[in-house]
């Protein structure tokens, strides 16, 4: 009797062995990911799946097996980025870009995306870039230039062609301007020299345009632990900021140029949603519900609109700049009339917000303690106070 429960006992164990080795057989052929449409570009390239994007909605990367990874754009250009050491496949669709890995010499004109590689700690890859050194705010950027690895190349309207051809950059990144210079896109695609656009300003959620660290620093083989550390940095800051109690406050954001012309930031834009995840409301929330940037607007129609906003805040560095108070009203008299003006609740963004992308959380917080401010100014920054 012993004997036949010890032979059961034996039984189940092999029962439960091979059990396992059908369990791990099933899960071994688990079916792959279907590529979507834009993903199938290479019957050599075995498709593993998409990264996840929580708020960009510009751009998709596409990933396979070997490290391989296309990067889809909106303007549906597209750029395989081979790891180094590989070679792009034969049958690779026409019309992709190839970028082969590692990447030295780039060419970037975007600041912002200059502020998102630097934070990621691959500054010294970028080799050209098309803001002067007097205009830079980010102390690394300025380091390598005075040092001579950044070199300054021109404005973006008219790069020198002459250093380009003569060490040309592995591909190039420039703002959404770009189109409106076609005749510099002919010289670079005379010059063999790939370029990509940035669509970072088209998005309408201030962690977007953080979320292009997963972009760059796929096209530019940016570890995945560095990608991460600055974006989720970022993320959680902005999620304990926007923890905090809303208030009944409103505010305006715009600016005046220096001919005159008002532009008032739609209520789609991504700086105008940083106000309401810090806490306020936007006074004109029907000006482009749907729509980025700024939309023009008589002095007389801002006026019925926006006098009674709590606060002013003022786009500093797009157009006239103001030193104080007095210099603000000075830009249009309606200004005074302005319940922000009497109460000395406008403040203006600092000449850096702009050029910087990857502490968009911090402006967040600026905007939180402007709308919950006392009579001394809180140490911001990215806002001050005109007095």
């Amino acid at each position: 009797m012993k004997q036949f429960i010890k032979h059961l006992c034996l039984i189940a164990i092999f029962g439960l062995f091979f059990a396992s080795l059908v369990s791990c057989d099933l899960d071994d052929s688990k079916p792959k990911p279907t590529p979507e449409e834009d993903a199938v570009v290479s019957s050599e390239l075995e498709y593993t799946g998409s990264t996840k994007l929580d708020y960009a909605k510009n751009f998709k990367i596409y990933n396979y097996e070997g490290g391989y990874k296309l990067l889809s754009l909106v303007d549906e250009t597209k750029y395989l980025v081979v790891p180094e050491g590989k070679e792009a496949p034969e049958d690779l669709s026409k019309g992709i870009t190839v970028v082969n890995l590692p990447v030295q010499n780039l060419l970037i004109s975007s600041t912002p995306t200059t502020s998102l590689i630097n934070a990621m700690g691959d500054l010294d890859k970028i080799k050209y870039t098309t803001t002067k050194l007097s205009t830079w705010y980010i102390d690394a950027v300025k380091e390598n230039m005075n040092s001579g690895k950044l070199t300054y190349i021109g404005e973006y309207k008219e790069p020198d062609y002459e250093i380009l051809a003569s060490n040309k950059p592995t591909i190039s990144v420039f703002s959404t301007m770009l189109d409106t210079v076609p005749e510099v896109k002919e010289k670079l695609d005379e010059l063999g020299i790939p370029y990509m656009l940035d669509y970072a300003s088209n998005e309408d959620h201030p962690l977007a345009r953080v979320e292009y660290t997963k972009l760059y620093g796929a096209l530019i083989g940016t570890s995945q632990q560095n990608i991460n550390k600055v974006y989720n940095a970022q993320v959680n800051y902005v999620k304990e900021v926007s923890k905090a109690e809303k208030t009944d406050k409103t505010a305006v954001i715009f600016y005046i140029t220096s001919k005159g012309v008002l532009y008032v930031r739609n209520a789609g834009d991504y700086v105008t949603k940083m106000l309401t995840l810090a806490g306020g409301n936007y006074i004109a929330p029907e000006l482009g519900p749907d729509k980025t940037g700024n939309t023009k607007m008589s002095f007389e129609d801002f006026y019925l609109q926006c006098k009674d906003a709590d606060f002013i805040v003022y786009i500093w560095s797009m157009g006239g700049k103001p030193a104080d108070l007095e210099a603000f009203t000075n830009l249009n008299d309606v200004l005074k009339d302005f319940k922000a003006v009497k109460e000395n609740n406008v403040w203006c963004t600092t000449p850096d917000f702009f050029q910087i992308a990857d502490t968009l959380g911090y402006m967040i917080s600026d905007l939180n303690g402007m709308l919950n401010s006392k009579a001394d100014t809180p140490d911001f920054t990215y806002l001050f106070r005109l007095k």
